[in-house]
């Protein structure tokens, strides 16, 4: 692959913040948890500190409970350089539901849409995620990353050119599996199914295959963590604090 790549100004970033978080709501007393405190910011402002680093600079945070908790961190705009809005979910939308209600809130379309979520991150280079995006033939982009134990993910399955045919269940055992991060073209949005609420992976993203979109896995080994279970929760001082990890954020 050549180093050309989607430059980051055609890019808006919505990152996915909206859910109950009910493994690790006993730990986590009325904030949401992509909220949850980190070398003394929310877990949440990492993720956009992420993408500042890599030259994002619109983020919109689509957020449902307890909504008012993220709105008051980031509407005074704490990090350098991004512009950040809220959209709202009234109702659970699923993950594709609350992007595409994200989506309906702006005043402008971007040649792509990054989406993430807000309780994990995965320190990699989103450079190459973007250059998939280069081939006319390819209407999204899939983050794969290769793990030692996939036991709490679910997998993804590929042709032999790197095309996404499936999901797969959880499994022990070394694997490729879905860090939730999709760069996807604003054209593709027009063949999404008119389905709410709605999963990416479960309602979106197979009835495109069905339709024959090629939606490329760009596949990486990195760090990665999601804060979603009580024995991930505890690890996210390490990881921000990791020396290998903080050169991935805009400090």
């Amino acid at each position: 692959m050549s180093n050309a790549s989607l430059p980051a100004s055609e890019i808006i970033a919505v990152i996915l913040a909206g859910g109950l978080g009910t493994r690790v709501q006993h730990l986590l007393p009325g904030i949401p948890k992509p909220m949850a405190p980190v070398a003394g910011k929310p877990f949440l402002e990492w993720v956009v500190r992420y993408l500042a680093n890599q030259g994002i600079q619109r983020v919109v945070l689509s957020v449902g409970y307890l909504a008012d908790v993220i709105e008051d961190h980031f509407l005074p705009q704490p990090v350098l350089g991004v512009h950040i809005t809220c959209s709202r979910e009234l109702e659970p939308l699923g993950t594709a539901g609350g992007f595409l209600n994200a989506v309906a809130q702006m005043p402008e379309h971007p040649t792509a849409w990054l989406v993430l979520n807000g309780d994990s991150l995965v320190c990699t280079q989103l450079t190459d995620l973007s250059a998939c995006l280069l081939d006319p033939t390819v209407d999204g982009a899939i983050l794969g990353v290769e793990v030692d134990d996939r036991s709490r993910y679910g997998g993804l399955a590929q042709d032999p050119q790197g095309n996404l045919v499936g999901f797969t269940e959880k499994c022990p055992g070394a694997g490729l599996i879905n860090a939730g991060v999709y760069l996807l073209k604003h054209g593709l949005l027009l063949k999404f199914p008119q389905i709410r609420p709605a999963s990416f992976e479960y309602d979106i993203f197979p009835a495109l295959i069905a339709r024959s979109v090629k939606l490329r896995i760009h596949t990486i080994t990195a760090p990665f963590l999601d804060i979603g279970t009580p024995e991930s929760l505890p690890q996210r001082e390490r990881f921000i604090h990791d020396l290998a990890n903080q050169g991935w954020f805009k400090l």
